[in-house]
């Protein structure tokens, strides 16, 4: 799923969108299985699948490196250089994808370098636990692998015109089938898959996994109008049996008009369109589009309204702050856990908050909060022919609202931000270790997917 990394800080402010769930409180936290790694630099997500979880961090030198670890401990498995070949710097560093191959049994798959120079660049496909390579596959360009189910989804040649998407037996390396352009993974199961065809006109479509069979078709601008542009970011994420997309506004420099923006919700089943909420952004830190998504309105000059509060599952308003509650300037988004309040944090200086269910103004005393560890994001410094503007996956911090201040020791981000894989959490801090926590949670796409 394609999204800014690190938006800029006029877009940060703006943004928002977020999920209902509880996050342990420190007592409660430290009963559950924990650990933290520093020997990373975290800079991607985070993929996991049979006691495995895998992600890109980049070393001291500016290379990257997919990495491996134990789920249950941190330790680390096993390290192979990375890179990355065609990707936009838009959709953050990639993610190694990791597929389950059977009871206990999982691969990791990753783009490595082959050699020197641009579009020289290798799939590999090794096991989770060893990291013992089972195949590879030459790569001219690819926004990388992603898990598709049982299966390993790949887009290749993304830079050249005979760009396609190939589905390919995760244990084998072979061809299972292809669809011709460019194509993203935003939601699988064991029987089917729905990419985002990336086109002028862009297009959700499911097909059936092991036959490739089309089961139904969606263009965006049917959901949200028309006029739809892609290069301001997109965002999916499921709820029960309906897919929940954003797709974020860009203005075109040279005509200096907004594309068409805004959130809508797909069934899963037949593709027909649930809800939509055109004209409205999303805002960061957020959880993921299918969870409570907290939007700001947008109207045809360009001016931001109030907050919004919707329901995932309907699209309906649940609560919301009006645009005069707004405070001038200077402040970012802040949610405590649960993400029923909204703040203004202003860092070192008394910060307001609004109760987001009635709209009416929160105490700040003893309200704790969490946004943006820092506030003007600089961009990886990369070594190599890869393309600059590369972002490192944001850290949250907990600040207490009656000061604005840091709060020291805190516990684990909410649910809301870190999503949850198979009762675990993992989440980067801003120094770029990598924290995990067993609290059993239900498995839910966090603010990155």
């Amino acid at each position: 799923m394609t999204r800014p990394t690190a938006p800029t800080a006029l877009a940060l402010a703006l943004l928002a969108n977020g999920a209902l769930v509880a996050c342990s409180g420190s007592d409660a936290a430290s009963a559950f299985p924990a650990w933290q790694n520093t020997q990373v630099n975290v800079v991607s997500r985070v993929s996991t699948g049979a006691g495995v979880a895998a992600t890109t961090s980049m070393r001291p030198d500016g290379t990257l490196e997919t990495v491996a670890l134990d789920l249950a401990s941190g330790k680390k498995l096993w390290a192979y250089p990375a890179t990355m070949a065609g990707r936009l710097p838009g959709m953050g560093v990639q993610t190694p994808a990791t597929v389950e191959t059977g009871p206990g049994r999982a691969v990791v798959a990753a783009v490595d370098p082959t050699k020197p120079g641009k579009w020289n660049a290798t799939l590999s496909v090794r096991d989770a636990k060893t990291g013992q390579q089972k195949w590879s596959r030459p790569v001219h360009s690819t926004f990388g692998p992603q898990r598709c189910g049982p299966y390993l989804c790949l887009s290749e040649h993304t830079a050249l015109a005979q760009a396609r998407m190939v589905v390919l037996d995760p244990q084998t390396g072979k061809m299972l089938w292809r669809l011709p352009g460019i194509a993203e993974v935003e939601w699988s199961d064991q029987n089917r898959v729905v990419v985002l065809r990336l086109a002028a006109n862009p297009v959700l479509e499911a097909y059936e996994l092991k036959s490739g069979k089309a089961q139904w078709q969606l263009p965006i601008e049917q959901a949200l109008g028309e006029g739809i542009d892609l290069s301001g970011g997109w965002a999916f994420g499921a709820t029960g049996d309906k897919l929940v997309g954003y797709v974020a506004p860009y203005t075109n420099q040279r005509s200096k008009k907004t594309s068409t923006f805004g959130l809508f919700s797909v069934r899963l089943s037949d593709g027909m369109v649930d809800w939509m909420r055109p004209s409205v952004v999303r805002v960061y830190p957020s959880g993921n589009p299918a969870y409570a998504p907290v939007v700001r309105p947008v109207d045809q000059q360009g001016q931001y309204g109030g907050f919004a509060r919707l329901d995932g599952e309907s699209g309906r308003v649940l609560g919301q702050i009006t645009a005069t509650q707004v405070p001038g300037s200077g402040w970012w988004l802040a949610f405590p856990p649960r993400m029923d309040k909204l703040g203004f944090l202003q860092h070192n200086t008394p910060s307001a908050a609004y109760d987001l269910a009635s709209g009416q103004k929160a105490e700040v005393k003893g309200l704790k909060a969490w946004s943006f560890c820092v506030t003007d994001p600089q961009p990886l410094k990369l070594a190599g022919n890869v393309t600059p503007g590369f972002y490192s996956i944001a850290a949250l911090c907990e600040f207490d609202l009656a000061t604005g201040k840091r709060v020291a020791g805190a516990d684990a981000p909410p649910s809301w931000f870190t999503g949850s894989q198979g009762g675990w959490r993992l989440w980067r801090d801003e120094k770029g270790a990598l924290h995990a926590i067993k609290d059993e949670a239900a498995t839910a796409p966090g603010m990155y997917g």
